[in-house]
């Protein structure tokens, strides 16, 4: 019998804690359905995680676009990067992150078993984490996974497994880390995937094995047993992203009724030779940072060409960004092969943005939005210092 932690619920619910990297878990999950006999198989999954273990296909050149006309870059970077750091203890173990998902689900159908995913989506997860965490928590979080330097006394797989107690202490550590991100990341997925189980329980009279992350393992028990988990109207308010303050939402707005608000002035008195100063300024400032930022990403020269000429007008316009025209640009010529894009969230070092051509895509977008928001805000300022003059 396989060592892996479990709970039951009660004589038809148990929830199997695994590791997403580990081949014992593999074999724990097949080891469990073909013991408890269940009728429904939950796995901590949402439907574009399941779609893509079970596709064997994580990114297309259709996906790929619509990151970039959505402003998704740096999401799917932040999520290539977390997924990469899991993949790295996966390579030792000789499995795939959501190994184990995969094989309870494919367990499942080949018995003609029912398969309920109860997993948040990970778009909206990561999103509300992101909102959660302060300025420098981001910049650490970002920092310590683009660093290249492995860990020498990090724990294996299966001693996570056999000592829930270390386990605990280092999702701990998370929350030590970033309080925001721990909350959304531990606390909120504890709850959800334990309102989703009750859920299956109260729904149904039928036997449940849920695969669930070893982490998770607690957080679902104490909700279970203390009937604390959310109900169907608390599990959607978890699925909802924070709004958006006022203020917030007017911040990108100000430099461009700004801009504008000069030009107004500059007319209404008729001084020709500060206008032209203004459009120098804003022009200028504008081109450069968003081109430098495109370089930085090692962007294709005509990519580089777009991002100059086109940051001076979207930083007018906040419906626009001077990164989607870049990436666009560069996608259409550097198109990523299929290799590369079934490579890319594969990766096991930074470099691979620059060196995979799906991974450059991103670059060139996120690295040129960013620099075309630095451009906006260094000519606004040279302006208003301009008015002192």
């Amino acid at each position: 019998m396989n060592d892996s932690p479990m709970f039951d619920r009660s004589e038809r619910v148990r929830v199997l804690g695994t590791a997403h990297v580990s081949s014992t878990s593999v074999a724990a999950v097949k080891e469990q359905i073909e013991a408890f006999k269940p009728d429904i198989v939950a796995v901590e999954l949402c439907a574009s995680r399941h779609s893509a273990l079970t596709s064997n296909r994580r990114l297309d050149k259709e996906g790929l676009l619509k990151v970039v006309k959505e402003g998704k870059a740096p999401l799917v970077m932040l999520q290539s990067l977390l997924a990469a750091e899991q993949r790295k203890m996966g390579l030792d173990e000789g499995e795939q992150p959501g190994a184990e998902l995969l094989a309870a689900v494919q367990t499942a159908e080949e018995a003609n078993l029912e398969v309920a995913l109860i997993d948040r989506d990970i778009q909206t997860t990561l999103r509300r984490a992101w909102k959660r965490m302060k300025f420098f928590e981001k910049i650490k979080i970002l920092w310590s996974l683009l660093g290249e330097e492995e860990d020498e006394e990090a724990p294996e797989v299966s001693q996570l497994l056999e000592d829930q107690d270390l386990l605990t202490s280092l999702m701990e550590e998370l929350r030590t880390f970033s309080p925001g991100a721990g909350s959304v990341l531990i606390d909120e997925r504890d709850a959800y995937l334990a309102g989703k189980i009750s859920a299956l329980e109260q729904n149904s009279d039928k036997r449940i094995l849920a695969v669930v992350g070893a982490g998770h393992l607690k957080g679902i028990e104490a909700h279970l047993n203390q009937s604390t988990q959310p109900d169907s109207a608390q599990l959607e308010e978890l699925e909802v992203l924070p709004k958006r303050g006022r203020f917030a939402k007017s911040i990108p707005w100000l430099i461009p009724l700004f801009v504008m608000g000069l030009i107004a002035y500059f007319v209404s008195q008729g001084d020709a030779v500060d206008l032209v100063e203004l459009f120098t300024v804003w022009t200028a400032a504008n081109a450069v940072f968003a081109a430098l930022g495109c370089i930085l990403a090692r962007g294709h020269p005509l990519a580089i060409l777009t991002a100059a000429l086109a940051s001076p007008i979207t930083s007018l316009n906040p419906t626009l960004a001077a990164g989607w025209f870049a990436g666009y640009v560069q996608l259409k010529l550097r198109e990523p092969t299929a290799e590369d894009l079934q490579n890319f969230l594969k990766m096991d070092s930074l470099g691979m943005f620059w060196s995979n051509r799906a991974g450059r895509v991103l670059m060139v977008t996120a690295l040129t939005n960013l620099g075309s928001m630095a451009g906006a805000w260094v000519a606004a300022a040279g302006l208003l210092g301009g008015l002192g003059n």
